[in-house]
């Protein structure tokens, strides 16, 4: 059996010295699709923030794709995110460039040098989500929808094995948040891991999946009934 992409072991999650969340024990394995869900303030975002490298790892033993989270170093992180796609609630995708050469300036920092090969993978992740034809619009030309399948394609662009989404639909209707969690779901269904945070409940019910929740300083699976 293939080792988790994911495991966390007997983790203390803090925040500026602060217990956000303890006692966590989880495995992912290569392929799944999870929720996180709670209420603003429950340990979402400090947990993913320690799964890409944001917040350290103190206590306790993590490992994901590969890197040891308790072991990390500064100069490690970069590493990390080039094997972690991460998608946040408000896009971040660069004001004063086209679609096309916010896609080029995540290339080039992580080392890609071929003009013809960094094309070729823009095209490529912009096909995915559906946004082959918006290359050369301005990010504020884009409606909020739009603006994250960009930032989806964005975090695709290195063949991440593994997904972070936190809060993606966050800024969204709610049609326009089932749209984007289905291009999510199609990633998922292609291979990649997808771990996603959110607090929209419907979305569960929509595409029910296996889902996490924080709660009173704890991370625990829950039935979606239950929810």
């Amino acid at each position: 059996m293939s080792q988790p992409v994911l495991s966390l072991k007997n983790v203390t999650i803090y925040q500026e010295n602060k217990v956000i969340l303890s006692q966590v024990n989880l495995d992912v394995n290569h392929g799944e699709f999870l929720y996180i869900i709670g209420k603003t303030g429950s340990g979402k975002s400090s947990f993913m923030k320690t799964l890409y490298g944001d917040l350290p790892l103190t206590e306790g033993e993590g490992h994901i794709v590969e890197f040891d989270l308790a072991k990390l170093q500064e100069k490690d992180i970069p590493y990390l995110r080039r094997k972690i796609g991460i998608v946040f609630q408000d896009f971040q995708l660069l004001p004063d460039r086209n679609v096309t050469n916010n896609m080029l300036f995540v290339l080039k920092a992580t080392g890609w040098v071929d003009p013809v090969e960094m094309q070729n993978k823009i095209d490529e992740v912009l096909d995915k989500v559906g946004m082959r034809g918006f290359a050369n619009q301005m990010p504020h030309q884009l409606s909020g929808g739009e603006q994250q399948r960009v930032a989806i394609a964005r975090a695709l662009l290195n063949d991440p094995e593994f997904i972070l989404a936190d809060e993606p639909t966050g800024n969204l209707d709610p049609q326009t948040s089932a749209e984007v969690l289905e291009v999510l779901k199609n990633i998922n269904a292609n291979g990649k891991t997808v771990i996603m945070a959110t607090h929209d409940y419907a979305l569960l019910m929509k595409f029910p999946s296996k889902t996490l929740k924080c709660e009173d300083g704890s991370i625990f699976e829950v039935v979606q009934r239950s929810v």
